[in-house]
């Protein structure tokens, strides 16, 4: 996904939090690239450190639109969701395929393919910028 810098903040233990902005929204992660990158784009991997919990953190929306946003200390994200069979789970945002371990097995239902939200604390959720 290629996201704007709009802010970078040094927090303990050298490490970074981010403010980034995207095609579908706005959100603050923590920054594992250069902290003088305010003001450029980089196109970035997600790396959530959270699993995906059913009826938890994850829900089915009906709205078929990406976003991502903030509600607090957590960062919201919306999109397609594909279960990879091994435990897991890929959730489509944009032109970004953010990877999850799943909590408990999905509903009955079937929700592959289906659109889903996910709330995750900011702590767990980083951006690596990479080149294209």
């Amino acid at each position: 996904m290629l996201v704007q810098v709009a802010a970078v903040r040094q927090v303990s233990g050298g490490a970074a939090t981010i403010r980034v902005r995207s095609g579908v929204g706005t959100a603050v992660a923590l920054w594992c690239g250069d902290p003088t990158d305010v003001g450029c784009e980089h196109h970035v991997e997600w790396t959530v450190d959270e699993d995906m919990a059913w009826g938890g953190n994850t829900q089915s929306v009906a709205l078929s639109s990406l976003a991502l946003s903030e509600d607090g200390s957590q960062v919201v994200f919306r999109g397609r969701l594909s279960l990879t069979g091994d435990g897991g789970a890929v959730l489509e945002v944009g032109d970004s395929q953010i990877l999850f371990d799943l909590a408990d097995p999905p509903p009955p239902v079937a929700v592959d393919g289906t659109w889903v939200e996910v709330r995750v604390e900011r702590a767990s959720v980083s951006l690596y910028p990479y080149p294209l």
